[in-house]
């Protein structure tokens, strides 16, 4: 019980600073607002059983600033050689789908590595199931990028890193 209630602050503490952060005002109505939000989302997951007591999802925080910026590099990248083949004269398209593995445990991270495919310009996750994910491609050089594991040994590493595994 000791661990729900700690969640529940966790989680009530991060969603009125998200609420807090996104909308920039700090007046009675706005921050009322704030707080009846924030109360009836905790309520709402806990009564539906999604909200965690092992603290899984906290500890894979820990090292996902790193991973954002990252990522957000990738998506920099990504977003200049999309843009080079789009306004290229002849443009080179090499479409195809590829299946890649996932080589995370938890749910969580599996999701955080479809979702880095996805917000990678060039491609995007089509399909998931228990192996890996399928990826459409619209370049030969960003199906290269899914299939070299960079991302996903990112992601892996970002998860055993959480859970104190050594890693090389």
């Amino acid at each position: 019980m000791k661990m729900l209630y700690y969640s529940t602050v966790v989680a009530a503490f991060g969603l009125m600073l998200l609420w807090l952060s996104l909308s920039g005002y700090f007046n009675f109505l706005q921050v009322s607002f704030g707080i009846v939000s924030t109360f009836f989302v905790v309520w709402l997951t806990i009564h539906l059983k999604l909200l965690t007591t092992d603290g899984v999802r906290l500890q894979i925080l820990r090292g996902y600033p790193l991973y954002l910026l990252w990522l957000t590099w990738e998506i920099i990248v990504s977003n200049i050689l999309l843009a080079k083949i789009i306004l290229a004269p002849k443009m080179v398209l090499h479409r195809q789908i590829i299946h890649t593995k996932a080589n995370q445990s938890s749910d969580l991270a599996k999701a955080i590595y479809a979702n880095s495919i996805t917000l990678t310009p060039g491609t995007l996750t089509v399909d998931v199931d228990p192996d890996g994910f399928t990826v459409h491609s619209m370049a030969k050089t960003f199906a290269d990028d899914i299939c070299s594991d960079k991302m996903n040994a990112r992601v892996a590493k970002l998860e055993r890193w959480s859970t104190g595994d050594d890693v090389k």
